[in-house]
């Protein structure tokens, strides 16, 4: 038999890799890969700590050890930026987020005759994988599902597929059920009575003809520096308040003692009212919920924010607005800002700080910035979607 074949790496998709370029399901860097497919385990293996893990397709990456899944989220920078030839960048370590720290998620439920199963679907499949742990969930997240499974006997349509959107705000958990039927007074009691007995911020519904609020004692908020946002229904928040506040901490770093600040697709304010304090902020967004969240809370704080209701992607600053600012911050989608990012190239502005949920998108993105005359300063890889193939990062370019 041969020396069994060392796996040196983990996948994008989250495979270990030997180095003659095998994939190996479930490999970790450090085991070995026999002829037969049977992996000798290394030192970067761990025990999963979810019942479901393997089936469910929540993680990916239970297996890994910390020191080696923290590799991996840096790796994921450091390849999609070789990618682009974009080498020779300080990346710093990974920042990981705990376990039991998700406060924020979407989960699918089926009811089957009295039985209802809620959960996150099985990898690359359709089917839900009942939860009955989970690992990755804030325990107030986790408390709810047992509760709303029973809710659902009631309310969900048969073999009908509802999403249950949960997201941990200030004044306690927001539940959105999409996909419904809520009909009669008995059912309108039995949500006032769920709500009010389970003590949440907010409870809506989508019985199919649009968001209906059912309890709302009062306006949820989130805060971000000391400023109240009263946020939409499921507004996009950081899925962890860890790695939140490690993004903030690196575009503070990045940004400096920059006296005015554009802040770019700037949703209800995460980056901008977090270094508003002692400058001029621009606020950018083209959702417009968002955007008037963000506006309605600088304007109670009297905070110097400016706002503006902007389709970045169709109507992008040009060089002689971007001139205007000390520094901007960057926060696209996963698809990046290509458009946005080439008026950048072609601007003064001194400092960029870009967050990116997409390494493969930032990497696109930071070659046209380097090809405009910055410099990649640093990238900090941030994993917030603990145990699963996600990375998010903030980087500092300067010029």
């Amino acid at each position: 038999m041969t020396e069994a074949a060392l796996i040196e790496r983990i996948a994008a998709r989250g495979d270990g890799v030997t180095g003659d370029g095998r994939h190996v399901a479930g490999g970790v860097p450090g085991d070995r890969i026999r002829d037969d497919g049977i992996i000798i385990p290394g030192p970067n293996r761990t025990d999963p700590m979810c019942r479901h893990f393997g089936k469910c397709g929540g993680c990916q990456l239970q297996h890994v050890a910390e020191p080696a899944l923290a590799d991996f989220v840096r790796d994921r920078v450091v390849g999609g930026l070789e990618g682009q030839e974009v080498t020779g960048i300080q990346v710093l370590p990974a920042v990981l987020s705990p376990a039991h720290s998700r406060r924020r998620a979407v989960l699918t439920a089926l009811r089957t005759g009295k039985q209802v199963a809620i959960g996150f679907n099985a990898a690359q499949s359709n089917q839900i994988v009942d939860m009955r742990m989970c690992p990755l969930l804030l325990p107030e997240l986790f408390a709810l599902i047992a509760p709303v499974r029973d809710l659902l006997v009631m309310i969900a349509q048969p073999r009908r597929p509802v999403k249950v959107k949960l997201q941990m705000l200030d004044q306690g958990v927001e539940l959105i059920l999409e996909g419904v039927k809520a009909e009669g007074l008995d059912a309108a009691m039995a949500l006032q009575d769920f709500a009010g007995a389970h003590k949440l911020a907010r409870f809506a519904i989508d019985q199919g003809d649009g968001l209906e609020i059912l309890w709302q004692p009062e306006p949820p908020t989130m805060c971000f520096g000391e400023i109240l946002v009263e946020v939409p229904p499921f507004a996009f928040l950081q899925p962890t308040s860890a790695g939140q506040a490690a993004l903030i901490e690196a575009v503070t770093k990045a940004i400096g003692n920059a006296g005015a600040v554009a802040d770019l697709f700037a949703g209800v304010g995460t980056f901008a009212l977090s270094v508003q304090a002692g400058r001029k902020v621009y606020a950018a967004e083209g959702a417009r919920d968002a955007i008037a969240a963000l506006t309605g809370a600088a304007n109670r704080a009297r905070a110097l924010v400016a706002t503006e209701h902007r389709d970045l992607f169709r109507r992008p600053l040009v060089p002689a607005e971007l001139n205007r600012f000390g520094a901007i911050i960057l926060d696209p989608p996963r698809a990046g800002a290509e458009e946005q990012v080439k008026q950048l190239a072609a601007s003064a502005a001194p400092v960029i700080a870009y967050v990116s949920c997409n390494p493969a998108s930032f990497a696109r993105d930071a070659k046209t910035l380097i090809e405009g005359g910055y410099m990649l300063d640093w990238v900090q890889p941030v994993g917030q979607f603990r145990w699963s193939t996600h990375v998010e990062l903030a980087a500092r370019f300067s010029k």
